[in-house]
């Protein structure tokens, strides 16, 4: 008798991207982090009967293969292979600043601040600014008056009438990173899909199961459950089916 303890391990391979294509050479990935793995078989069943209240004779019909797991390392990889299976990009990341110190507008003209993004970044989106009061200063194209602001680059420029007021500037930047990726959400024709093949390994006393499914396809991916005191553990929803020959769905290994 094998008993089963903790959340086990997790690996996926990458067998068509989003475009139903083959993907050759896939890198494996290890869904690091699991906290939760559920796998159920289900088989529907149809039942024979006479005149009689109890069946007669009861048959199997069609199954479905299907499961979720939850794991709590967001790895750019692991979410290509298992739920995006598009081509992605490498080596730069996109950030937000949100100023909490805030900066005061000089009392000189021309007025400006000019920010300086984190890790010799590029200013790539306005998200704002903020008074000292909390009232947002409202974008303008140029020349801003009392509450306005405009921006050219990485300039921010105010109105006279604020000069001395502290400001609070919030923005979006992008900097140089090796290891980011960045994967486009692009709306997708219906109908291909990724696919990956599957192994989920259980080991409690040095007695292991071991299940390999063929071919898996994900249909949910909770990517953030945030809460202000606790991890979010992102979810994704899966159903297996069989190999490409349509005979082999995949094979459970167990030591006794």
């Amino acid at each position: 008798m094998i008993l089963q303890f903790g959340a086990g391990d997790v690996f996926a391979q990458a067998i068509t991207n989003a475009f139903g294509e083959a993907v050759p050479l896939a890198t494996p990935i290890r869904i690091a982090g699991l906290q939760e793995f559920s796998l159920d078989i289900q088989t529907e069943l149809k039942e024979f009967h006479g005149q009689g209240r109890f069946a007669i004779a009861t048959a199997q019909g069609k199954s479905k293969v299907g499961g979720k797991m939850k794991g709590a390392l967001i790895n750019g990889l692991a979410l290509n292979t298992i739920v995006f299976g598009t081509e992605y990009a490498t080596g730069t990341m996109k950030s937000v600043y949100a100023d909490s110190t805030g900066q005061e507008i000089p009392t000189a003209t021309a007025y400006t601040i000019k920010v300086t993004a984190p890790n010799s970044g590029t200013l790539t989106d306005d998200l704002g600014v903020i008074g000292a009061d909390g009232l947002a200063y409202i974008k303008v194209a140029s020349a801003p008056k009392t509450g306005q602001y405009s921006v050219s680059g990485d300039t921010y420029t105010f109105a006279e009438a604020d000069k001395g007021k502290r400001v609070y500037i919030s923005y979006a930047y992008t900097y140089a990173l090796d290891a980011a990726k960045r994967i486009d959400l692009t709306n997708l024709t219906m109908g291909n899909n990724a696919t990956f093949k599957l192994l989920y390994l259980t080991n409690y006393n040095g007695k292991k199961t071991l299940i390999e499914l063929e071919s898996v396809t994900s249909g949910k991916l909770g990517l953030y459950g945030s809460k202000n005191d606790d991890f979010s553990i992102p979810e994704i929803d899966f159903s297996a089916s069989t190999d490409a020959a349509g005979y082999k769905l995949g094979t459970l290994w167990v030591m006794e």
